[in-house]
C-alpha cells in the first residue's frame, strides 16, 4: 500500500482503527471473453475527499455516472440498476473463481480465509476438517435462495472459510460481542449473533450491503434488506444495520479487497460492488 493511500485513508476515515491491509495479490487468470476494459490500477488511483468523506472513483463517469449526485432511496435505485447487469456463474464455478479472487498475496498457491485469516492450500477445498469452504456471507436460508444461480453464486459476498468456523457462523446474524470463536483469528460468536475478526468488518459490511442493493425482489428472489435485529432466521433480513454501518466506518476498504472487486469486475461478473468504491454511500442510503 503506497504512502499516498494510506495518507488518503486517514484523512477520509478519521475516526477509523487504522488496520493493517493485506496487499493485493497479482492474478493472472485468463480474462473472459467480454471483459470490460481495465480500470486504473489500484497503487495509481487516488480519492478526492471532502468534509463529508466523499470519494471519487475511476468508474464515476462511467459505469457511476447514473448514480453520481444522488442520495437516499434514488441513489439505491440507479446503484440497483447498474449492478444487476452481470454475468452469473454457476455454485461449482464458484471454487476455481475463489481461488483466483482470494489468492494469498504471499503465497499464489493458497487463499485467505475470511473469518480467521488463515493462509491455506488452494487445493484443500471441500468439505472436511482442515479444508476451506464456500461462505455466503448474506446466509443462505435469509431469503431462501441456496446456492441457486444469482444470489446463491454472487462472489461479491462468497468468500473462503475454515469448515469449522463457517459451522460456527452458521446463519447468524452480525452484531457485536460473545465469546472467541476456535481458530477464529479473533472472530467471536453468541448464541444469536457472529461478529467477524476487526481486519474484516467492513468487509462484511459492504458484502451484506452489496445483496440489499443488488438483490431487491425483482429477478425472482427475494426482496434482500438489513435490519436492526438479531435472529432473522428464514427471513431476507440481516442485521444489525447500524453495527454494519459502523464497522463500514471502522474498517475502510483494504487494497486487497478493491483488488478483489476489479477482479470480479474484470474476468468474472462484470459489476462491481458500489460500497468497496465509494464507502459513503453506505450513509447516503441508510
Amino acid at each position: 500500500m503506497t504512502a499516498a493511500r494510506i495518507h488518503r485513508k486517514a484523512v477520509a476515515w478519521a475516526t477509523a482503527t487504522v488496520l493493517a491491509g493485506l496487499t493485493a495479490p497479482a492474478l493472472s487468470a485468463a480474462p473472459a471473453s467480454a471483459t470490460p476494459a481495465s480500470p486504473t490500477p489500484v497503487s495509481a488511483r487516488t480519492t478526492a475527499v471532502t468534509a463529508a468523506t466523499a470519494t471519487t472513483s475511476p468508474y464515476d463517469s462511467t459505469y457511476y455516472k447514473n448514480a453520481v449526485g444522488k442520495t437516499g432511496s434514488s441513489l439505491k435505485s440507479a446503484l440497483h440498476t447498474i449492478i444487476s447487469s452481470q454475468t452469473k456463474i454457476s455454485y461449482s464455478a464458484v471454487w476455481n473463481a475463489l481461488k483466483v479472487t482470494d489468492q494469498d498475496p504471499n503465497n499464489s498457491s493458497n487463499v485467505i480465509l475470511l473469518y480467521s485469516g488463515v493462509s491455506r492450500s488452494k487445493s484443500l477445498n471441500g468439505g472436511d476438517v482442515g479444508d476451506w469452504n464456500r461462505e455466503h456471507t448474506w446466509a443462505k436460508s435469509h431469503g431462501d435462495f441456496g446456492t441457486a444461480t444469482g444470489p446463491g453464486t454472487d462472489l461479491h459476498h462468497l468468500r473462503p472459510t475454515d469448515v469449522k468456523v463457517n459451522s460456527v457462523r452458521g446463519n447468524l446474524d452480525f452484531d457485536n460481542g460473545g465469546s472467541a470463536v476456535a481458530n477464529g483469528g479473533g472472530s467471536r460468536v453468541d448464541s444469536d449473533s457472529f461478529e467477524p475478526r476487526d481486519a474484516v468488518k467492513g468487509d462484511v459490511a459492504r458484502m451484506i450491503l452489496y445483496m440489499a442493493v443488488r438483490y431487491e425482489g425483482d429477478d425472482g428472489f427475494a426482496d434482500l434488506e438489513p435490519n436492526e435485529q438479531v435472529g432473522n432466521g428464514s427471513k431476507p433480513n440481516i442485521g444489525k444495520l447500524s453495527v454494519l454501518k459502523a464497522w463500514n466506518e471502522q474498517d475502510p476498504p483494504s487494497a486487497f479487497e478493491e483488488k478483489r472487486n476489479d477482479v470480479i469486475y474484470d474476468t468474472y461478473q462484470h459489476n462491481r460492488n458500489p460500497f468497496i468504491d465509494h464507502p459513503e454511500w453506505v450513509e447516503s442510503i441508510w
